[in-house]
């Protein structure tokens, strides 16, 4: 046995460290289980890293007040923790007639969603806003209060303040057997084994799988694929805003939205598909998402792409997100978090708690906040090049102790994809080609590089 804990959660994506993070800044003992090399394997390691306002969202939903509190909650620590923040606002375009007309509806919904400061531009304001828009743009809605933020530092910094407060955590830990007895979960997970006296599922694309440890599974998950194209730096002073396309029920739309790190990114698609572990580009998708780009904005003619990738939504077959406590299981189901997942995660995780002292016990009295501030990777805020240091990664300025850092640690990097979500190193114009074999070779001679 590898210890007994108030809390088993499954899943390290960010609702799952964000639960973490959670129940352990409460005072409850907690350990994490994830099935990958590292922390956000799965499905948060590809998406569009915007931090939503909710102003979209259906009225009255459980992911609308998951959003709106991860919102709050998010702008409250970030700078205890020191998370970037870019503040673009975003527009909501219209390229149609029938677009146009559909734009007060979008500000009414807004406002019935609590969102009070969306409002309509008209053609002239919204053009001298973006300047760099086609003529063929017709309105917009502004939203003021959409951002965006650093994917992977966010969930790195709730992994290390949960740390900080007594959890544990262990990668390469697929929870293969799960057995309910004397009010208490043992969980075998390749080479660990805890118990736990609850159980929360946050296992994100194979949340149903998991699901069916404790009961048969009311969602199913049916992964929903986003390729996204990510123009190089140049690119980024072409738009100021995140420029939204009017929603369908289905989808929200190719997004073209500045990046944390310097770039300019569209998409993501929203195609059904059937793998879980990891999604796959094709080159025909990848060239209609730069042509649309290149039609909202005809100088990105002139920019050439850096990047693509493809991530992985788990959509399920309800609307909202599933949420709920079985207390004679001593679970709690978190399923069918989808691309809002990142906004809405520390929203979540208020629910998670509040679930818990409704069910299981008061919590106890909860200690003085720990903060664990991590690395600043976002390219507009002090990086630590400025300061002077060896640089590895000339494409992203990553020197070589920010990689020795994330090497080491409360939670180094567990495999080279981590070391790359924590550091930058390899994600620039060169994709690793110049500085690829030097970043290998410190972590393979990291403890860690030869798990």
């Amino acid at each position: 046995m590898d210890g007994r804990f108030d809390v088993a959660v499954i899943g390290g994506g960010v609702v799952g460290l964000a639960i973490l993070r959670r129940l352990a800044m409460a005072g409850l003992s907690c350990v994490l289980l994830e099935k990958g090399a590292d922390i956000l394997s799965g499905a948060s390691k590809g998406n569009s890293a915007l931090l939503h306002t909710g102003f979209d969202a259906p009225h009255g939903s459980t992911e609308l007040a998951c959003m709106q509190a991860g919102h709050a909650e998010y702008l409250s620590i970030r700078e205890k923790l020191n998370l970037p923040l870019l503040e673009t606002s975003a527009l909501v375009v219209a390229w149609s007639e029938e677009e146009r007309a559909a734009l007060p509806g979008i500000v009414a919904k807004a406002h019935k969603n609590g969102v009070k400061d969306v409002a309509l531009l008209t053609r002239a304001e919204m053009h001298r806003r973006e300047p760099r828009l086609a003529a063929s743009a017709l309105a917009a809605v502004l939203v003021p209060g959409e951002h965006v933020i650093d994917p992977w530092s966010s969930p790195l910094a709730y992994a290390h303040q949960a740390i900080a407060h007594g959890a544990v955590i262990h990668r390469k830990a697929e929870v293969r057997g799960a057995e309910l007895r004397g009010g208490a979960w043992t969980l075998s997970a390749g080479d660990v084994t805890v118990e736990a006296a609850i159980v929360v599922n946050a296992a994100g694309l194979f949340g149903d799988h998991v699901e069916a440890f404790a009961r048969a599974s009311p969602f199913h998950i049916k992964p929903r694929k986003g390729q996204f194209v990510v123009f190089d730096k140049p690119a980024a002073r072409l738009v100021r805003a995140i420029i939204l396309p009017v929603p369908t029920e289905r989808t929200k739309g190719v997004v073209l939205f500045r990046t944390i790190f310097g770039n300019l990114a569209i998409g993501p698609t929203a195609e059904e598909a059937e793998e879980r572990e990891a999604g796959t580009c094709d080159g025909a998708t990848l060239q209609r998402l730069q042509a649309r780009a290149i039609e909202m904005v005809p100088d990105l003619a002139h920019v050439g792409v850096n990047a693509i990738y493809a991530g992985l939504r788990p959509a399920t077959d309800h609307k909202d997100y599933v949420i709920e406590a079985l207390p004679g299981r001593n679970w709690i189901t978190v399923g069918g978090i989808r691309s809002t997942g990142l906004t809405g995660s520390l929203g979540i995780a208020g629910q998670v708690e509040a679930l818990y002292a409704r069910h299981f016990g008061k919590l106890p009295r909860k200690p003085a906040p720990l903060w664990t501030p991590v690395p600043m990777l976002a390219e507009h805020d002090n990086r630590p090049y400025q300061q002077g240091g060896d640089i590895v990664c000339h494409c992203e300025w990553v020197t070589r102790q920010e990689i020795t850092d994330a090497l080491t640690g409360p939670l180094p990097a567990g495999d080279l994809g981590g070391l790359k979500r924590r550091t930058r190193a390899m994600m620039g114009r060169c994709q690793g080609f110049n500085c690829g074999a030097e970043v290998r070779s410190l972590f393979e001679k990291a403890p860690h590089g030869k798990a």
